[in-house]
């Protein structure tokens, strides 16, 4: 039913099709060293959006999946940052959450009972992890619109240059989900990657087209 879907939004590699299908179905997307279970449901997103968020993307830390900077997203500090949404259920949602924590997606998880009930004043702090705090961004044919980012924002930690893989799992999303072209891609990763992204033939190695 419809109050047990939400819209997972994505600004970083889950804009990949490829990528999020490997949280949904399992696999190992191209580039990363990690393969991933799957969602206790498999089911392909009922639809997909691009959107623009007010917030902006940054980089930090360093990816154990990847062996770069990570993609966050700070609500409170203007942007916008392109992102693609996706309407799939609360047990989805939580799966892929729970993935992207390196954790296996499991029954009872209590952030689906958290999404059912709504976020109070629009965010939570599931835990301190990198993608444990969610926020609402919007809402969209009556259901909520969410992502999940760091508790850290955009000026409270050091940015960090992401791998080329990494890069090209968000062009991957930006060429499909918004229909831009190599240099429109190369303009927004020069204005949110440190000291500049890696070459063009670096990033755009193959990916399968979503």
């Amino acid at each position: 039913m419809s109050h047990h879907e939400v819209w997972y939004v994505s600004y970083g590699s889950n804009m990949s099709r490829t990528r999020l299908g490997c949280y949904l179905a399992g696999g190992r997307p191209p580039g990363a060293a990690r393969t991933y279970a799957g969602a206790r449901d498999a089911s392909l997103p009922r639809a997909e959006v691009a959107v623009e968020l007010p917030g902006r993307l940054y980089f930090a830390g360093r990816s154990p999946v990847w062996g770069g900077g990570v993609a966050f997203y700070d609500h409170d500090v203007p942007g916008p940052t392109p992102a693609r949404a996706y309407r799939i259920t609360v047990s989805q949602f939580a799966d892929v959450a729970a993935q992207e924590m390196h954790r296996i997606p499991q029954e009872g998880d209590p952030l689906e009972e958290l999404l059912v009930a709504g976020l109070a004043a629009g965010r939570h702090e599931a835990g301190p992890g990198h993608y444990e705090t969610l926020i609402e961004v919007g809402r969209r044919e009556g259901l909520p619109m969410l992502t999940f980012t760091a508790p850290h924002g955009h000026d409270a930690v050091p940015h960090t240059q992401p791998s080329p893989a990494y890069l090209a799992m968000l062009a991957d999303g930006l060429r499909c989900a918004r229909g831009w072209d190599d240099d429109r891609i190369d303009d927004y990763f020069a204005s949110v990657v440190p000291d500049g992204p890696p070459s063009r033939t670096t990033t755009a190695e193959a990916i399968p087209a979503s």
